[in-house]
């Protein structure tokens, strides 16, 4: 029997697999179309393991609340073509089902998790196999309180949970909060609540961007003071191409080029380590405020109310989030 292209492309489309694979299956089985999606399948294993070591960086991520329950799943691919699938993201709403009706301890636990006679994992090696590409269950989060909400942005690449304490809560208050948590991403609901190594390590990020600052700012001085503008001297580059614009003479360009080389290490072995604490500290609490959410400001306000202010005024008390995305942030 021939293979016709829209034979191809209707398996295709059911299967997400490529092109030649599909012309392939339905040539062997003679047309039949479930014979063809067996063939698939069965290939599916061989086909994933030669996939193992590419990279996966489309896919969905979905997310779902029933009774106080909240999860989010995500499961990787290659293409986008693919990530837009039916199949896929059936199959994605297939596991995120599954984790909702048994709530799964951990990532592990899902994957490990039996959906009729095959295994989560099982699943999504199949679906591996039928579409060639590299498929990997990359994240699963959840959250229980009396009150749970789920968001998901357009595209399938980022959701949300957000989790109040009230199972009467104003349903309007909590989804904004948690569009909030999917459009700014905060790390933690309030200071008290972020990591110690987060803030240790913001910290230290601080620390050594003032010591920098406070060394390009003696470097700046010394500039200054012989005459020179630092803007034309900021680097071996600028100096050489603005000596050829007449910018600079030959004499402020070895002189600047002294200065850098000389000052940075003076500057830092004087440094008054009690200011740059004092400034690293301010730093690190301006990140607090703009990275955890009772501190943002509220993006549904039109008088840039802060998040807190919004949650006292509506008497909601939100006591916990999840957020997983597959966007470059």
């Amino acid at each position: 029997m021939a293979v016709t292209l829209a034979d191809i492309k209707k398996l295709r489309e059911m299967t997400g697999a490529g092109m030649m694979d599909v012309k392939k299956a339905l040539e062997e089985a003679n047309g039949d179309f479930e014979v063809a999606k067996d063939l698939l399948r069965k290939r599916g294993q061989a086909i994933a393991a030669k996939r193992s070591d590419r990279e996966a960086s489309e896919g969905c991520v979905l997310a779902k609340a029933v009774e106080g329950f909240g999860a989010i799943v995500a499961v990787k691919c290659e293409t986008d073509f693919v990530a837009k699938n039916e199949d896929f993201v059936g199959m994605v709403k297939l596991i995120l089902d599954a984790a909702i009706d048994n709530r799964p301890a951990d990532l592990e636990a899902l994957k490990n998790l039996k959906i009729g006679n095959f295994t989560v994992a099982e699943i999504v090696t199949e679906r591996s196999g039928v579409t060639g590409e590299k498929m990997e269950l990359s994240d699963y989060a959840f959250i229980a309180a009396p009150k749970v909400d789920a968001y998901n942005h357009l595209g399938n690449k980022l959701s949300s949970l957000i989790a109040a304490d009230d199972a009467n809560a104003n349903q309007e208050t909590v989804h904004g909060m948690n569009m909030q948590v999917a459009s700014m991403a905060p790390v933690a609901l309030d200071a008290e609540h972020v990591a110690q190594e987060v803030k240790d390590r913001e910290l230290s990020i601080a620390i050594d961007k003032t010591k920098q600052d406070e060394v390009n700012k003696a470097v700046e001085n010394a500039l200054r003071k012989a005459g020179i503008n630092p803007a034309h001297a900021d680097s071996d580059d600028h100096i050489a191409s603005n000596t050829a614009k007449g910018w600079l003479t030959e004499e402020q360009a070895e002189q600047a080029r002294q200065i850098r080389a000389n000052v940075p290490a003076e500057a830092e072995a004087q440094l008054n380590m009690k200011k740059v604490e004092m400034i690293a500290q301010g730093r690190l609490q301006k990140f607090l405020k703009e990275s955890t959410l009772v501190e943002q400001q509220y993006i549904l306000s039109d008088s840039k109310e802060l998040v807190k202010d919004v949650l006292k005024k509506q008497n909601v008390n939100i006591v916990g989030f999840r957020r997983i995305t597959l966007n470059q942030e």
